[in-house]
């Protein structure tokens, strides 16, 4: 395995309340940009797979091919794998990888996919040349990412404000660009990439329940997980400041006319 290069801190970490959302992610509701791409027999690589939820998916849609599943934090990677055994898949496998450094041969997979990976690097621009090195001439790089200052709210709580700036300030004092999305097409062309198809996706949360599970685990998380460790070490937000972010998050949750939308940027890039 190369030596690792990243350099950015994950902002999230893998608190219970993080992995509630990753675990929601499938590839139907987080890659269909990529899915009328994908062929039974082709070989994918899904980086920053996190709990495997959409690497499964993928394995699924490729029965003769095969989907490796690779993430930066070893820890995550136990629980990947028991949601392919538990999905009965046997085409798909596991490693720890740095997506700046990757350690396959040029020219290796079909699809290498990254989802809500390069707002978390270093040197996105180097992650993308990496994807596409090692992806086969006709193959397709494929990231989708969000971007935190194009998400939209209603009513206007006050504090959900808060959160954002404070987001927005804990993610880039770890190294990592939280509105990646409307960049993702700017470091693809600055990577070398040329045959680009630009789109976007949202995901939308209103009804009582996703207001609920969207609105919890960011409560959660404000309070409770490795960001809110980074946010008070790093000098960004006090205990009571984050308190105060959290009831922001359960005030809106309880307010029947919730709206929240998430943009991403998502790139479908041919090798």
């Amino acid at each position: 395995m190369s030596e690792p290069q990243e350099t950015a801190v994950y902002t999230h970490g893998h608190h219970e309340s993080v992995l509630r959302s990753h675990t929601w992610r499938t590839a139907a509701n987080s890659a269909a940009y990529l899915l009328g791409s994908l062929k039974p027999h082709m070989r994918i690589l899904d980086i920053g797979c996190g709990p495997g939820t959409i690497t499964a998916d993928l394995a699924a849609l490729v029965p003769e091919g095969r989907v490796t599943g690779a993430d930066h934090a070893p820890g995550i990677l136990d629980q990947a794998r028991r949601t392919a055994d538990e999905r009965g898949l046997t085409n798909v496998d596991f490693t720890v990888a740095d997506v700046h450094a990757l350690d396959y041969p040029d020219d290796t997979f079909c699809v290498v996919h990254a989802h809500q990976v390069l707002q978390h690097v270093g040197d996105p621009v180097r992650a993308l040349r990496e994807m596409r090195r090692v992806t086969k001439p006709g193959g397709f790089i494929a990231v989708r990412d969000s971007d935190y200052s194009a998400m939209t709210w209603y009513p206007a709580v006050p504090g959900l404000d808060d959160w954002r700036e404070l987001y927005l300030r804990v993610a880039r004092a770890n190294g990592g660009e939280p509105d990646a999305g409307r960049r993702l097409k700017s470091w693809a062309l600055a990577a070398g990439l040329t045959d680009i198809t630009a789109t976007s996706g949202t995901w939308t949360y209103s009804t009582a329940e996703e207001r609920a599970w969207w609105g919890g685990l960011w409560a959660d998380r404000t309070v409770a997980s490795a960001y809110a460790e980074r946010a008070v070490e790093g000098g960004h937000a006090t205990a009571g400041e984050l308190r105060a972010v959290a009831d922001a998050w359960r005030t809106w949750a309880a307010r029947d006319d919730g709206w929240f939308a998430v943009l991403h940027g998502e790139l479908l890039c041919r090798a």
